[in-house]
């Protein structure tokens, strides 16, 4: 079996016979949680993919928003990624520095803005190290270039939808976080959120979806039978959710990949969940 959407990812061999594509661009989308003790920017400014600009998932957002890196207007989206010299005609390749978790992110935000020529780099940054492949710590100097945005409301679900999916028990919900996070056994990173899930959801932590010596996605048989094994059905619609809506778009990746067309990313996710006095919380497995 082979993935419905191969496009979606590039090897890092691709990528360095493209770096100097008049068409290619490629962007850092890394960001790491607090207790992975990591400084992306700073990681960024040190060493990054040559060419490679770097797009800040906390800055391109709805800054105004109380809740982490939630998605921005249309206009903040063009007007920023526009200057990172990142428009239409290109083909946009994300990368982050823990291999495939924060580069997902990116994509899906492409994707829903109406930018469909952007892959995840197979691997990240770390198989590109690994592979001893060039770096550069000067940032690059891009030009601007014009973004035409173009929402695509089917990929994205806010609480209202959320409250009535679970209402109605209409629609599967895949969590990518740990399980012990998902069951309630772990504290939320993020404090005085209560830990647990939505209730119905189902468990699928995002590591599950890629080899765990490479670092890249599974392929297509390996990633159908973990989605299966976590009691997704495919033939269904799903919405994808997480802590904070970055690791849920290894999900809609993975889903994308096998050629799912009805996946949607709670961009709040727990971090809004479980902020409403009202909303109901499920532990356990």
């Amino acid at each position: 079996m082979t993935y419905a959407n191969p496009s979606a990812l590039v090897s890092t061999g691709w990528l360095a016979d493209h770096l100097d594509a008049p068409d290619v661009r490629t962007v850092d989308a890394s960001w790491y949680l607090p207790a992975m003790n990591r400084d992306a920017k700073a990681e960024y400014a040190n060493a990054h993919i040559p060419g490679a600009v770097y797009f800040d998932i906390d800055e391109i957002a709805d800054t105004e928003s109380p809740y982490p890196h939630t998605l921005p207007s249309p206009e903040k989206f063009s007007s920023r990624v526009r200057k990172l010299g990142l428009g239409d005609g290109n083909r946009i390749v994300v990368y982050d520095g823990a291999g495939i978790f924060s580069a997902p992110r990116v994509w899906w935000m492409f994707r829903r803005f109406g930018h469909g020529d952007v892959a995840v780099l197979d691997g990240g940054f770390p198989k590109w190290l690994k592979e001893g492949r060039p770096t550069e710590a000067l940032p690059p100097m891009p030009q601007k270039r014009h973004f035409t945005p173009r929402v695509d409301h089917t990929m994205a679900r806010d609480l209202l939808r959320m409250r009535k999916i679970v209402a109605e028990d209409r629609r599967q919900i895949a969590d990518a976080r740990s399980f012990d996070r998902f069951t309630g056994e772990a504290k939320e990173p993020r404090p005085g959120l209560p830990s647990g899930h939505i209730p119905g959801s189902l468990s699928l932590p995002f590591q599950k979806l890629q080899d765990t010596d490479s670092g890249t996605m599974l392929p297509a048989d390996a990633l159908r039978a973990a989605f299966q094994d976590a009691g997704i059905d495919l033939a269904q619609p799903v919405v994808a959710t997480c802590g904070s809506g970055v690791s849920a778009c290894t999900l809609a990746l993975g889903l994308h990949l096998l050629g799912h067309r009805d996946v949607a990313v709670y961009d709040g996710s727990w971090s809004e969940w479980a902020a409403q006095p009202d909303a109901p919380i499920a532990t356990g497995p």
